[in-house]
C-alpha cells in the first residue's frame, strides 16, 4: 500500500498550543486554507498517479481536511476510527503550561514518553495507541495492496509512523517535525504478523504558502 499520510490543517487549539486528543475541534481559517492547498496539490498527483481512496480519522479536524481533499479528487471519504489521535485524558484542552500546573508529574511523564504502559492523567497508554494504529493499518494494507491511498490523521499518530518507519524507539522525545497539513509518503506492507515500513518523504510542505505549526508533543 502506497500511502500519503496528511496531518489535519490548523485548528484554534493548535494556534493556542492546546492538547486536542479526542476533543472535536474544527479547523480555523488557516487550517481550511491549508486543506485546500493540500487538495490542489494532491489533485495534480491524482491526475497522473490516481489514488484509490481517501481514509480519515473520524475526528472533525481530520474529516474536514479529508473532505476538502476528496472533493478535489472526486472521491468519497471513509472514516477510520483507528487513525484517531491519542486520548490525552485530563490534559486535553490545556496548554503545556496549564497541563504542568494541573499535574506536573503526570504531564512530565506524558511528555517524556518513557513508559509505554503508563497512563498519566488517565491518558491512553502509548502501547495501546500503537497497537490500535498498527492493527488498523494492517487491515488497510491488506485491503489496498498495490494501491495508493491518502490517509488523514493526527500528530501523535504520525509520530508513531515515523518512529516505526525509521526504526526509532517508541519511547523518548520526538526528533522529526509534524507540520499541520504536511504530507508524509510511506509504503506499507504486511510481513508475517507485523508491518513492513518504507519511508519515502517526510514533512513535505512545499504546497503550503504560509508557515505551519509543528505538533506539541
Amino acid at each position: 500500500m502506497r500511502c500519503c499520510f496528511v496531518r489535519h490543517g490548523e485548528t484554534p487549539w493548535n494556534a493556542e498550543r492546546r492538547l486536542q486528543g479526542h476533543q472535536d475541534i474544527p479547523l480555523n481559517a488557516l487550517g481550511l486554507a491549508q486543506a485546500g492547498a493540500a487538495a490542489r496539490y494532491l489533485a495534480q498527483r491524482h491526475a497522473t498517479t490516481p489514488f484509490a481512496a481517501v481514509l480519515s480519522s473520524d475526528l472533525l479536524r481530520a474529516r474536514q481536511t479529508a473532505d476538502t481533499i476528496a472533493a478535489s479528487l472526486d472521491l468519497t471519504v471513509f472514516d477510520v476510527p483507528g487513525l484517531r489521535e491519542r486520548h490525552y485524558g485530563a490534559f486535553e484542552g490545556k496548554t503545556p503550561a496549564e497541563a504542568a500546573q494541573h499535574d506536573a508529574a503526570g504531564y512530565a511523564a506524558l511528555a517524556a514518553r518513557a513508559d509505554l504502559a503508563a497512563q498519566p492523567g488517565q491518558a491512553e497508554a502509548l502501547a495501546a495507541m500503537v497497537d490500535r494504529i498498527e492493527a488498523c493499518l494492517g487491515q488497510l494494507a491488506k485491503q489496498y495492496t498495490d494501491q495508493s491511498v491518502i490517509l488523514v490523521t493526527h500528530g501523535g499518530v504520525l509520530d508513531v509512523l515515523y518512529r516505526r518507519a525509521m526504526g526509532r524507539p517508541l519511547t523518548g522525545p520526538r526528533d522529526a517535525p509534524i507540520p499541520n497539513a504536511g504530507l508524509n509518503w510511506l509504503d506499507l506492507g504486511v510481513a508475517g504478523e507485523g508491518l513492513q515500513w518504507t519511508m519515502r518523504v517526510w514533512g513535505e510542505t512545499g504546497h503550503l504558502a504560509d508557515a505551519t505549526l509543528d505538533e506539541i508533543l
